[in-house]
């Protein structure tokens, strides 16, 4: 009999170690900065002689829960707002869902993003929540390198 509820007992401990770090692994992620929290890629064109004609940033967040995220994004340089409209898409899984963010940024505040000394991105899902952090150093660096080229 002690058997039984020992093993019971071990049974119940690994599915609460397992279901709590899952759940806090997945559904309470904290990152200090954009790259932490999701996938990103930043590109940048030119016209044909050269010239930087804009810039566009696609944001990847796979989540546990149903939210989605809204058509709008903000940019801002060493403080300085810049509203984004964007284009999302969510793709449901079993798992998770896969959301997509993809913001043209304004033509405008490509000087300020060459001479930023950091840069936040925030965008927002239908559930309410917010997502505010800034690029990392090396983000960027990267990100000013790719303008100046």
């Amino acid at each position: 009999m002690q058997k039984i509820f020992l093993g019971i007992g071990i049974v119940l401990i690994l599915l609460g170690i397992f279901g709590t770090s899952y759940t806090w692994h997945y559904d309470h992620r904290s990152a200090e900065t954009l790259e932490e929290y999701a996938n990103i890629d930043f590109q940048v064109s030119r016209d044909v002689n050269g010239e930087l004609e804009g810039a566009v940033m696609s944001l990847w967040d796979y989540r546990y829960d149903k939210a989605k995220l809204l058509p709008k994004a903000m940019l801002f340089t060493d403080g300085a707002p810049w509203e984004m409209p964007a284009a999302t898409k969510q793709t449901p899984g079993k798992m998770f869902h896969e959301n997509k963010l993809f913001v043209n940024f304004p033509k405008s505040a490509l000087k300020d993003l060459l001479l930023a000394k950091e840069i936040r991105i925030r965008f927002y899902y239908d559930n309410g929540q917010t997502i505010d952090l800034p690029i990392s150093p090396q983000g960027l660096v990267a990100w000013q390198r790719k303008l100046r080229w």
